[in-house]
């Protein structure tokens, strides 16, 4: 790891956490000594952890409570407090959590002494709501639109709610599972759409979304679109003492992980993966591999109707994939390792709930008039899924750069390193350059800095 630009100045505008008991709400930023705020592309719910030295509770003009009790004792701290929560960076960007996070968890680091240091964690109303409520109805359609009624009708979220539209249906039965997992299940069955120019839908990329939180609200997001934006902020790492035009911010550390595991990768069937298929509605079985073979690899195919939404395959995947860059991690590797399927795997096929109708008797004729229709192509969607979301993380970075509240999970930023570390030169590697997307973000503010931690991520080599 290496050091580049000074941090930034931040300011802990207000943190007040209200009991659950009275109406007290107590100001504790003065004795804040870090806060961290956590998004991630794999994460349903915001997060966040505050260091707090105790400085002593001290009730108003209506309270009760005496001068020296700890804010834990007196206000008390049970867990499921409300907060109100507002963090500065040093350009003026704020982060406000107006009841947006609930205290989770308090952990005593260092008691007995004179000052008290207590960790408090932090996380979403609706991670709380997750644990308390369960899917039961029966949804058909279009996935986004389900995921959005799980959202809006289970979990009650009022924030914005962000889906990419998704190209095929699916019915399903909620089975009281849990609406975070749900929604992540949605999302390896989910691919995205394409308007035609007749303003009919075709699939619009490969399968894989993602299901994840941000201060902004929920996303529901295709790989293949959230790499097909523009990047965001454009970030150079270097030893020069000016910021070069056209970049937003000078990177403070970088990690850049260039370790090659083959081996690993091969295990996940990164570059070649055999699924086996069984139907238990028509004891047929069916063998998919992906990339497909130029022979058929199957028996006792089922065939589907060709007016059904297929996924597409082969040489449509290669050329419908949006990547970060201009050579896949796919097609990178020696011929002789992605001849063979790696890992092979066998399934159930789940082709969703009986067909739609008012009631059994209308299930019951649209389910005979074609025995063998699924929603969709379900094989090569979850063939298609686990590639994708393996190659997502293909190149991984870790940088540091100054306070920017501005940065969420799911962010597309462009990142400029030197050819050597510490080579103070313009010239940039070709290797490492180029998006990447914002795979987890960590902004922390002290009393004396703000910084904005980015795991970087992407499924290819070299810069666009």
């Amino acid at each position: 790891m290496t050091q580049n630009s000074p941090e930034s100045a931040g300011n802990i505008v207000k943190f007040q956490i209200s009991s659950n008991f009275t109406d007290y709400a107590v100001e504790l930023s003065a004795g804040v000594v870090d806060f961290r705020y956590y998004e991630n592309v794999l994460s349903n719910s915001v997060t966040a952890t505050a260091t707090l030295v105790e400085t002593g509770y001290q009730a108003d003009d209506k309270g009760d409570a005496g001068g020296n009790q700890s804010t834990v004792d007196g206000l008390p701290i049970r867990g499921g407090e409300r907060t109100d929560i507002t963090i500065e960076d040093a350009y003026g960007h704020e982060l406000t959590f107006e009841e947006g996070l609930y205290v989770n968890r308090l952990r005593d680091v260092d008691a007995g002494t004179s000052k008290d240091v207590y960790f408090i964690d932090f996380a979403s109303r609706e991670f709380f709501a997750n644990e308390q409520t369960r899917v039961v109805k029966k949804y058909e359609g279009n996935i986004g639109d389900n995921v959005e009624k799980i959202l809006k009708d289970v979990l009650k979220v009022e924030s914005d709610i962000d889906i990419d539209n998704t190209a095929v249906p699916y019915n399903f039965i909620g089975n009281d599972r849990k609406p975070f997992y749900v929604c992540t299940w949605l999302a390896s069955k989910s691919i995205p759409d394409a308007a035609t120019e007749d303003g009919k839908s075709e699939i619009g990329g490969a399968a894989g979304y993602l299901f994840f939180q941000t201060r902004d609200g929920y996303h529901f997001k295709s790989i293949d679109k959230i790499f097909a934006g523009k990047a965001k902020k454009k970030y150079i790492f270097n030893n020069s003492t000016n910021l070069p035009e056209g970049y937003d911010a000078k990177i403070i550390t970088c990690d850049i992980d260039s370790d090659v595991d083959v081996g690993k990768n091969l295990m996940m069937g990164m570059y070649n993966n055999r699924s086996i298929f069984f139907d238990p509605v028509s004891f047929n079985y069916e063998v998919r591999s992906f990339p497909e073979p130029e022979k058929p690899q199957t028996e006792g195919q089922i065939t589907n109707d060709k007016t059904t939404p297929q996924v597409p395959t082969s040489e449509k995947y290669v050329e419908k994939t949006e990547t970060a860059a201009e050579e896949p991690a796919s097609e990178l590797i020696a011929k002789e390792f992605r001849q063979s399927p790696s890992r092979l795997m066998s399934f159930v096929v789940d082709t969703g709930a009986i067909p739609s109708g008012q009631n059994s008797q209308e299930q019951l004729v649209t389910w005979d008039k074609d025995k063998t229709k699924p929603n969709f192509d379900i094989k090569d969607t979850m063939v298609q899924s686990i590639m994708r979301y393996n190659q997502l993380f293909t190149v991984k970075t870790e940088i540091t750069i100054p306070g920017d509240f501005t940065i969420k999970a799911g962010d597309l930023v462009e990142c400029s390193f030197p050819e050597l570390s510490g080579d103070e030169s313009e010239e940039v590697n070709s290797e490492t350059k180029g998006i990447y997307m914002v795979a987890s973000v960590c902004h922390r503010i002290t009393p004396s800095s703000s910084t904005t931690s980015l795991s970087l991520v992407r499924d290819s080599f070299g810069g666009k």
